[in-house]
C-alpha cells in the first residue's frame, strides 16, 4: 500500500460512512440524522468533512432533500460494502467466541430451496456440526446482487440470472425440469408432454413478475408472437397449486418441487417439451479461490458428482448397434 492510499485509509471515519448511507436511504439530512440520533448539523458537517477529504461534490442539496451525484453513487457502493464486511467480521467473530467455527451467508432462489438444499445442507451441517449456515431466499437476480455487494458469501440461482453478470464466477449446481401444472382432467391432462404453445389458449397462474420461471415463460411467448393469459400472480409453488386446484388456471413450475409438495390440490404434471424446460442450477461466487474455508467446504459439498466413464462398446455390441 502506497503511503497517500494508508493515509486515506486512516483519514476515512466509519461513522461518516454510515451516516452517509443513511442519508441516502432516507432522502435527507434531517431525517437520517433523526433515526441516528444525532444532530442534523452534525450530520452536516461529517459530510461535508467527507467531500473535503475526497475532493468531490457527493450530494446533491435541495430543498426536498438530497440526492446523490455520480461521484456519491460510487461512494455509496463502497461504503455498503465496508460496512457489510464490518458486520460480517463483528457476526463471524462473536460466534467464535460462542464456540462456532464459523459461517457462511447463502443467498438462494425459491426453486433450489424448495428442491435441493434441505437434504444438501443437512447433510452438510451434520458432517460440520461447527460450521452455521445463514440461508436467505430471494429471486435469482437479487441473488447475484447480493454476491456482487458482499451481503452474501455464496449464491445459488438459475444459470441465466448467474450469467448476466461478467464479474462473477460459476459452478454447476442442480439441474432441474419445469413442468405444466393442470388440474385432474383437465384438457391438456393425462398427455405424454406437450408444448408450451399449447399452453397459451388457457389462464394461468403465476410467479412474481422477476422470478426466472416467469421471464423464462414471457420469453417463449413473445419469440412465438404471443402473450400469456396471467390471472393471477403468487409468491409460493404452494399457492400456485392451490390456486390451480381451486380453478384459477394452470401453471408451470419445477417437476421436483411439485413432487415434494405431496397432496396440495387434486393436480397432475405434464412435461413441456421445449428445449427451455431444462434448466441448470448454478452456484455464483465472486471469487471461488479466494473464499473462507467454510465456504470453499460448502462448495465442495455441493458440487455434483463426477460422471462416471462411458463404458467401452465391444465390437460385438457395436455391430449388433
Amino acid at each position: 500500500m502506497k503511503p497517500s492510499e494508508r493515509n486515506f485509509a486512516r483519514r476515512i471515519d466509519l461513522t461518516s460512512l454510515q451516516l452517509f448511507v443513511a442519508v441516502y436511504e432516507l432522502g435527507s439530512i434531517g431525517k437520517a440524522a433523526e433515526r441516528e440520533f444525532i444532530a442534523a448539523s452534525a450530520v452536516s458537517k461529517r459530510l461535508s468533512d467527507l467531500e473535503t477529504l475526497l475532493q468531490t461534490t457527493l450530494l446533491y442539496r435541495h430543498a426536498r432533500g438530497v440526492d446523490l451525484t455520480p461521484a456519491g453513487e460510487s461512494l455509496l457502493h463502497h461504503a455498503r460494502s465496508v460496512l457489510f464486511s464490518l458486520d460480517r467480521m463483528q457476526g463471524e467473530l462473536s460466534e467464535y467466541a460462542d464456540g462456532v467455527r464459523g459461517h457462511v451467508r447463502v443467498h438462494a432462489s425459491i426453486s433450489a430451496i424448495v428442491q435441493f438444499l434441505p437434504e444438501d445442507l443437512g447433510d452438510f451441517v451434520r458432517r460440520h456440526g461447527g460450521i452455521k449456515i445463514d440461508l436467505e431466499e430471494h429471486l435469482s437476480s437479487e441473488v447475484v446482487r447480493a454476491v456482487q455487494e458482499g451481503a452474501a458469501d455464496l449464491g445459488i440461482c438459475h444459470a441465466a440470472a448467474a450469467e448476466t453478470s461478467d464479474t462473477l464466477q460459476t459452478r454447476p449446481y442442480r439441474r432441474d425440469r419445469l413442468v405444466l401444472i393442470v388440474p385432474r382432467g383437465h384438457q391438456l391432462a393425462g398427455r405424454g408432454a406437450v408444448p408450451f404453445d399449447a399452453t397459451l389458449a388457457f389462464d394461468q397462474v403465476g410467479l412474481h413478475s422477476n422470478s426466472s420461471i416467469h421471464l423464462a415463460m414471457h420469453s417463449a411467448a413473445a419469440s412465438l408472437g404471443r402473450t400469456i393469459k396471467l390471472r393471477i400472480q403468487v409468491t409460493g409453488l404452494d399457492a400456485m397449486c392451490r390456486m390451480i386446484h381451486n380453478g384459477l388456471g394452470i401453471g408451470v413450475m419445477p417437476q421436483r418441487a411439485f413432487e415434494l409438495m405431496h397432496g396440495v390440490g387434486d393436480l397432475e404434471h405434464v412435461p413441456l417439451s421445449d428445449a427451455w424446460a431444462e434448466r441448470q442450477i448454478r452456484m455464483v461466487a465472486r471469487d471461488f479461490s479466494t473464499l473462507p474455508v467454510t465456504a470453499r467446504l460448502l462448495v465442495e459439498h455441493l458440487a455434483p458428482p463426477p460422471e462416471p466413464p462411458a463404458e467401452p462398446v465391444s465390437a460385438d455390441q457395436a455391430l449388433a448397434v
